[in-house]
């Protein structure tokens, strides 16, 4: 009885011992296995870094470079293009330039329009002040070439001893009834009182042509209308009145007086008293 389990238990033992071995034996075998696997994988991984470095950069560098080319080439302006736009803008500016000069034209026939308001009323005053008008004895029209003259006329309602009004003769008391600025320009004369020595002490309007002025100097209250229609009533019950000959630097006003305020010449003309 002995003898038999002391067999069994050899026998378990030696199952034991067995099964631990064959344990170990599949053990061993499913490391080198997982050893094999990731060797192989890092040899595969290496062939395929291998290779991708090994990949031409060529022909993609040249790709990014055509692409540029082509994209500077959509860009860029053909010579008809251009053609066609400096048409355009050429189109555009003399459509418009009408209209800003016509613009233009407005804005210095008001600013004509004002200065002309202020002349006259100057005279007004320096008649107020002194009780006559200045310089005159007739009823003359005041020009570069008469006497007296335009600059004489605003040499003396500016204080400027000068002209006729040298010494201040004629506004002893030197009051300032006018005063507008010297022109920007004095060899294109606009706007102003000229400082050439051609045209020293000239009141110009905003087209370069000097003011006119004609004052009652007979005192009785009437001037001759420069103009014979559509200008007022001939004789005008006034005591000043001064124009421009306008844009194109014309007018039959002078000597007058002229037939038409609104034909030829004279259709430009700024008045002080319309």
């Amino acid at each position: 009885m002995f003898h038999k389990r002391s067999d069994v238990y050899q026998a378990i033992r030696s199952l034991s011992e067995g099964s631990k071995r064959l344990r170990l034996t599949q053990l061993n075998e499913s490391i080198v296995q997982t050893d094999l696997t990731r060797h192989n994988a890092g040899a595969m991984r290496k062939r395929t870094v291998g290779r991708l470095c090994q990949t031409p950069v060529g022909p993609s560098s040249a790709f990014h470079r055509n692409a540029l080319q082509q994209r500077r080439d959509e860009r860029a302006f053909t010579l008809i293009e251009l053609l066609v736009v400096i048409a355009i803008i050429a189109i555009l500016i003399g459509l418009l330039f009408p209209a800003f000069s016509a613009v233009q034209n407005q804005a210095r026939r008001t600013q004509a329009k004002n200065d002309l308001t202020q002349i006259v009323t100057a005279v007004n005053a320096y008649y107020t002040e002194y009780g006559k008008y200045p310089l005159v004895t007739a009823d003359t029209i005041i020009t570069t070439a008469s006497t007296p003259n335009n600059a004489d006329l605003f040499y003396t309602l500016r204080a400027v001893a000068g002209g006729l009004n040298a010494l201040d003769v004629a506004n002893p008391r030197k009051i300032v009834f006018i005063n507008p600025p010297d022109v920007k320009d004095p060899a294109n004369p606009r706007s102003g009182i000229g400082t050439a020595a051609a045209n020293v002490g000239r009141y110009f309007d905003p087209w370069g042509t000097p003011y006119l002025v004609r004052i009652d100097g007979t005192y009785d209250n009437q001037l001759v209308n420069p103009y014979a229609l559509n200008a007022g009533a001939t004789p005008l019950q006034i005591g000043v009145i001064a124009w421009s000959f306008g844009k194109d630097a014309q007018s039959q006003s002078v000597p007058g007086p002229a037939a038409d305020k609104k034909t030829g010449t004279n259709d430009d003309d700024v008045i002080s008293w319309q």
